[in-house]
Formats: structure tokens, sequence, C-alpha cells
């Protein structure tokens, strides 16, 4: 499942170079996750990075798009290929 980013967000600036994977960007008005790039920070952490450091915890999991570990890891391995 990757994770997205609610209207909660106060642009704070913390999440964006927290992401291994650079999926977090600024959008229009918030911060936003491209799922295609987002593994929950699975084959670099234990823990989704951007939630830890979010102080409005407003990076919930993304119920459109659900992924097991194995799918992540899979997203992952994908992503270091294409460097």
């Amino acid at each position: 499942m990757a994770l997205l980013i609610t209207d909660e967000c106060i642009n704070c600036d913390v999440c964006e170079p927290e992401c291994p994977n650079d999926a977090i960007y600024m959008g229009e008005l918030i911060y936003e996750i491209e799922p295609s790039k987002c593994t929950e920070c699975v084959g670099h952490f234990d823990e989704p990075q951007c939630q830890q450091v979010c102080p409005v915890d407003c990076i919930p999991l993304d119920p459109a798009h659900i992924e097991t570990e194995d799918e992540l890891m899979t997203k992952y391995n994908g992503l270091i290929a294409a460097g």
C-alpha cells in the first residue's frame, strides 16, 4: 500500500527529504506522494520515514493503492534497478 498525505498537511517540509525513493513532492497546495514510487520504505527502513517525522500525523496508508509487503519489495527492486 502506498502512503497518502492528507489535507491536514502544514507544508513543514520535513517529509520530502526523508523519502528514500523521492516519492514525495510539492503539489499545488500540499505535499503529495507518487504511489508508483512509494514502497512505505520497504527495502530501506523498517518503518515509513515520512510518517516518523510528520508533526501532524497526516500520512496514512492510501486505501486506493493496496499492496502486500512482497509487492512493495518488488516495486523497491524495480526502482533500484531503474536507478
